[in-house]
């Protein structure tokens, strides 16, 4: 799929991938981590990418820090960042532009040195300014993210914080980068359901004053009901829906997106067994003949075992079917 419409006609796009793959050489053949993935985000956007495990997600954030596995060859038809080709630069982005905020904020920080030490690192990395001046500015990073009395929290060793002041120091250290884009991969996944729309209203309310960028991971449509303006799901290493969240999680077009929602605890009558999908994700070192998804598609024809679907829908919500209209 190309590039969709984004949020609207004056919408700028700060990252747009076509055709983006990783392969990684193994003793059982290639592993196709990522098959071919399409991104389209404007700026000041939360955009969703949504999932199951071993989709791709991580790996398409890790591609764009610079950051995949030693051998790994990564290509893509288009990879802009800002307008400028990052095919063979996204490393230099890393820290500079784009940050990261890791979904373990207890593996994140280093169990031995104080916040602030911590906070200094990244600061004196990406600024040359003078340690009282960096230590202002780490005290007012910690405070943005709505940590009480930050000059204490300074002196303080990561054990001695909750799951969610981690996760809150962990925004800050990539808020200290002076990135523009964050990539929030499942940021939420170690935290209780309370603290984590804590820092999920936390990222909106720093999209909003900050005007950043996030591109959200996760496998939570609770997450993308939660703070995404658009979302594209994965399957197998593919993008499969791009759209606006809210026509996604109402109106879904391909029929694992569907399958995805249906498969949810609140979607199933009480008292009635859940939906699941049946069968496995094609292997990553399996070469795909027709649709990823056909042998698990309940909507399933003979042409979607041998001929990739086309891409449909116009605008700002297109999806990749031999049907017109996969769900209702």
């Amino acid at each position: 799929m190309r590039c969709a419409t984004v949020k609207g006609a004056s919408a700028v796009t700060l990252l747009e991938i076509q055709g983006l793959s990783v392969t990684i050489p193994s003793a059982l053949g290639p592993v196709q981590a990522v098959r071919s993935i399409d991104l389209c985000i404007a700026r000041g956007e939360i955009h969703g990418l949504i999932g199951e495990s071993g989709c791709g997600k991580t790996m398409t954030g890790m591609a764009l820090l610079g950051l995949t596995p030693a051998y790994a060859q990564v290509a893509a038809r288009v990879i802009e960042f800002d307008g400028v080709d990052i095919s063979n630069s996204a490393a230099d982005l890393r820290g500079r532009r784009i940050a990261l905020i890791s979904q373990d904020p207890a593996a994140a920080l280093n169990p031995v040195l104080t916040i602030g030490r911590q906070m200094d690192d990244v600061l004196r990395t990406h600024s040359s300014n003078s340690k009282a001046h960096r230590a202002a500015t780490a005290v007012a990073l910690l405070a943005a993210t709505g940590l009480a009395d930050a000059p204490q929290l300074m002196k303080r060793y990561p054990h001695q914080l909750s799951g969610g002041m981690q996760q809150r120091v962990v925004i800050a250290q990539a808020l200290a980068t002076g990135a523009d884009f964050l990539i929030a991969d499942e940021p939420t996944t170690a935290l209780d359901v309370t603290v984590g729309a804590q820092v999920l209203a936390l990222l909106r309310k720093l999209v909003v004053d900050r005007g950043l960028t996030v591109l959200m991971i996760t496998h939570d449509m609770d997450v993308v009901a939660a703070v995404c303006d658009r979302a594209t799901v994965l399957y197998a290493g593919l993008s499969v829906e791009t759209g606006p969240a809210s026509a996604i999680l109402t109106h879904p077009r391909h029929p694992y997106a569907a399958a995805l929602l249906a498969a949810l605890p609140d979607a199933a009558p009480r008292g009635q067994r859940l939906a699941a999908i049946g069968g496995q994700i094609p292997p990553s070192t399996e070469t795909i003949s027709g649709c990823a998804f056909s042998p698990r598609c309940p909507a399933v024809m003979a042409l979607c075992h041998t001929m990739s679907p086309p891409a449909r829908g116009a605008g700002n919500h297109r999806w990749l079917c031999h049907l017109a209209q996969c769900a209702p």
